[in-house]
């Protein structure tokens, strides 16, 4: 794996008259074409450091940065921050991001469990912080944020905002299509319905999703093989109902599925449907590990509100939203590959892991230069090697349940000083 390398990639990527074309927000396709004080690159760069302060106070500390001045430089003005950031098209960074998972996967960043490449899918509710405003398409505080995740190597995959009306399956369908026969998609007790087995089938999409329900919800043969004492078992789904064939486009044929028993730690029970018919390949006590592995994508949602700051964006339009959680989720995978990065190159052992709040501080200083093709390695290499000294042991099997209480949304979106 060639952090460097892949990093030198980016810029490039940055600077490619290919990115330019992505760039330019429809309304605006000349944008970005005539040298002003904050070209593209410089724009995108500076919104994949990971805003959390005032635009102003981020501004000046990234330029800072990048002449590699100790005190802060006054270049550009937010103004012309906020004037920059409405021409860039809303595809750009999401883009940007599915070029960095296939650079990712080139250099070997990307791990595989028996041959499959696990994908964790899930939502959270987000609330922004914004106050009354008369912007056109203005956003809205509460929304919902849908994930596509890969456990192994930590990158998210896909992140897209919804309205809180949309129901997460249909958040899924919408995701399909970024997901091939050789993916592994892990889901909660939320997503499983008849008519979505029968769309990842159609598709050869294989899946694990736990799909127990308490008292007589879900689905009867589930309650029956509960009451089995089975540890697996083939059983047969009833055919989808005409209205979700219609909706969905899937078929309306009956779907065989195979069901897993696992124990948790505390004793209870829960039931695993998978289309992984090969029980050499895939033994039923390989399931309780592989479903496990999904919770990594919660982490990953509480990094980037927490660590990240997600729910304090730059700007009152939707757009502004939408292009502030892209930047954030982007620069949350550069900072994974970081950490996996400062991983291997230390040779630390599986016990040991990165604190990865810590990648954050070490490497923002450095991203300005990273990202704009300054030839940095050296730096690049001291950063792996201080990431690499804080690190924390990991313990298996230890639950930590926590305490019920309302979400802390509402004081986590305020402005830092």
């Amino acid at each position: 794996m060639s952090l460097n390398s892949l990093f030198g990639d980016l810029a490039a990527r940055l600077h490619s008259a290919e990115f330019l074309s992505h760039a330019a927000h429809p309304d605006h396709p000349a944008a970005f074409t005539r040298q002003r004080k904050l070209p593209l690159p410089a724009l995108v760069a500076l919104m994949l450091s990971g805003m959390r302060k005032s635009i102003q106070s981020e501004l000046d500390e990234f330029f800072a940065h990048l002449s590699n001045r100790a005190q802060l430089a006054r270049t550009v003005s937010e103004q012309a921050f906020a004037q920059a950031r409405a021409k860039l098209s809303l595809t750009a960074i999401p883009l940007l991001n599915n070029w960095l998972i296939e650079r990712a996967q080139h250099y070997g960043f990307v791990q595989r469990w028996s041959g499959l490449r696990l994908v964790a899918a899930d939502a959270s509710s987000v609330r922004f912080g914004l106050r009354a405003s008369h912007v056109k398409r203005a956003a809205l505080a509460d929304q919902i944020l849908f994930g596509l995740f890969l456990p192994g190597c930590e990158l998210m995959l896909a992140a897209t905002l919804y309205s809180v009306q949309t129901s997460e399956r249909q958040m899924l369908f919408e995701h399909l299509d970024l997901l091939s026969d050789g993916d592994l998609l892990l889901l909660d007790r939320g997503y499983p319905a008849r008519w979505l087995v029968a769309a990842l089938n159609q598709r050869g999409i294989p899946f694990c999703m736990r799909v127990e329900k308490t008292g007589n919800s879900g689905f009867a043969c589930v309650r029956d093989f509960l009451r089995s004492g089975l540890t697996e078992k083939v059983v047969t789904l009833r055919a989808t109902d005409r209205q979700d064939v219609v909706d969905f486009e899937c078929p309306s044929t009956p779907q065989t599925v195979r069901l897993v028993r696992h124990v948790a730690p505390n004793g209870q029970a829960r039931v695993l449907m998978t289309n992984l018919f090969d029980v050499v390949r895939f033994p039923a006590c390989s399931f309780a590990d592989l479903y496990h592995q999904r919770w990594r994508i919660e982490e990953g949602f509480k990094r980037l509100k927490h660590r990240l700051n997600l729910e304090h964006v730059s700007g009152l339009s939707q757009q502004a939203v939408a292009q502030d959680v892209a930047a954030k989720v982007l620069c949350d995978n550069l900072q994974a590959l970081t950490a996996l990065s400062a991983r291997d190159a230390a040779d630390l052992p599986e016990s040991v892991r990165i604190n990865r709040a810590y990648v954050h501080t070490a490497l923002k200083p450095l991203l300005p230069a990273l990202l704009l093709g300054k030839k940095v390695a050296k730096l690049l290499l001291n950063v792996l090697r201080l990431v690499a000294k804080h690190t924390y042991v990991h313990r298996e099997k230890l639950s930590k349940p926590r305490k019920p209480r309302p979400k802390p949304h509402k004081y986590m979106t305020q402005k830092h000083c």
